[in-house]
């Protein structure tokens, strides 16, 4: 048997959960899966009611009171209002309990100063944990690895992360992340390599050989970039 890391956790987990236990990963493109969970701020969330017409990110850590995941809890509370002031909602999970949850909570509350504003997932059953693929056997069989998934209002995972337990998360990449896929939605668009709000944005690629030189013939012109007629970059509107 082994016992959840964290003087709180309070919980054993058989070493013999099989791989049959766990749930496929579920991929770009997949409906999010709803469920209903006890959470930090409400005793029965019904995920999809609680989604609502936001973007999610939904993240999970490998148990409480750890060292690497409190940084991680921190820092999402810190850049909560900024995710809130793009229509993102933030949700953690993790298999520790409740009272767990409520008592690390409360400890980065005294110790840290941080007031923990989003809901933390209790999955002591491991439910959530199964649905989302969060259990990687080779990692361990008790404990969720860092994984994030980025949903979209039509409930429609956009995006997923995979760090190892050993690892934190960046939260500005994840921030980042959220925020190109909404520009790309808005706009109609793809972002380049280390895109950041503000920056150019890539034009769809052309479909026909007219396409191809109408996009040639914009070369010189302000706010666009044409490197060839496959690769333009481009300038938002203010």
């Amino acid at each position: 048997m082994i016992l959840l890391e964290g003087p709180l956790s309070g919980q054993v987990r058989s070493k013999g959960t099989s791989m049959a236990e766990t749930s496929a990963l579920p991929r770009i493109g997949d409906p999010a899966p709803d469920f209903k969970a006890v959470t930090t701020l409400s005793g029965d969330c019904h995920f999809n009611q609680w989604q609502g017409q936001d973007w999610v990110v939904l993240f999970s850590h490998p148990a409480d009171f750890t060292p690497v995941c409190t940084t991680e809890l921190v820092e999402f509370a810190r850049q909560h209002d900024v995710f809130l002031a793009k229509g993102v909602k933030l949700i953690g999970v993790s298999v520790d309990s409740i009272h767990s949850h409520l008592a690390w909570l409360q400890n980065m509350r005294e110790k840290l100063g941080v007031t923990i504003p989003y809901p933390m997932i209790a999955d002591i059953d491991m439910k959530v944990s199964q649905l989302y693929g969060m259990v990687h056997p080779g990692a361990s069989t008790t404990a969720t690895v860092r994984a994030v998934f980025v949903i979209d209002p039509k409930r429609v995972i956009r995006a997923l992360i995979y760090y190892p337990m050993n690892v934190g998360r960046n939260v500005e990449e994840v921030l980042r992340l959220v925020t190109a896929l909404q520009t790309a939605d808005k706009y109609v668009c793809a972002t380049p390599v280390n895109w950041r709000e503000g920056g150019q944005v890539v034009v769809p690629p052309p479909k026909t050989v007219s396409e191809a030189d109408e996009r040639l013939s914009h070369k010189g012109e302000a706010g666009r970039d044409v490197k060839d007629f496959y690769l333009t970059l481009k300038d938002l509107p203010a």
